[in-house]
């Protein structure tokens, strides 16, 4: 949470309480990864598998939420997460991963796009209710 909070501005804590809670509970596959510097949590990573979503048949990794402490920009930890995700993710036959972004999130959008992210052929949609 602390991490999460100096990246984002402000604290997330229920989501991410939920995102634990859930990873506890939930039956689906989930990956959570984590990057200790000097016995402090230094990165995170928290994805999920899905074998069959939005009509889509084939098996994809969503990368949910990531985080590296800021105060260790550039070190290779967001790198190195996400390096290991995929590790994880081609031992179980998974072959792509998807994830969102804000558009003007320009850092997170160029880390993003350095590991090899770039626009899906889908459009992300939503309403107001």
């Amino acid at each position: 949470m602390r991490i999460d909070k100096r990246i984002v501005g402000h604290s997330r804590r229920h989501y991410l309480a939920l995102k634990l809670d859930e990873a506890m509970k939930d039956t689906r596959i989930r990956v959570s990864l984590g990057v200790e510097v000097d016995g402090h949590l230094a990165g995170f990573l928290m994805g999920r598998l899905y074998y069959g979503e939005f009509g889509v048949p084939e098996p994809v990794a969503i990368l949910d939420t990531i985080g590296v402490d800021p105060e260790r920009p550039r070190a290779g930890i967001g790198r190195a997460l996400l390096s290991q995700f995929k590790t994880n993710l081609r031992a179980v036959g998974i072959e792509s991963i998807q994830t969102q972004a804000n558009w003007d999130d320009w850092n997170l959008l160029g880390f993003l796009a350095a590991e090899g992210f770039s626009p899906a052929p889908r459009v992300s949609l939503e309403a107001s209710i």
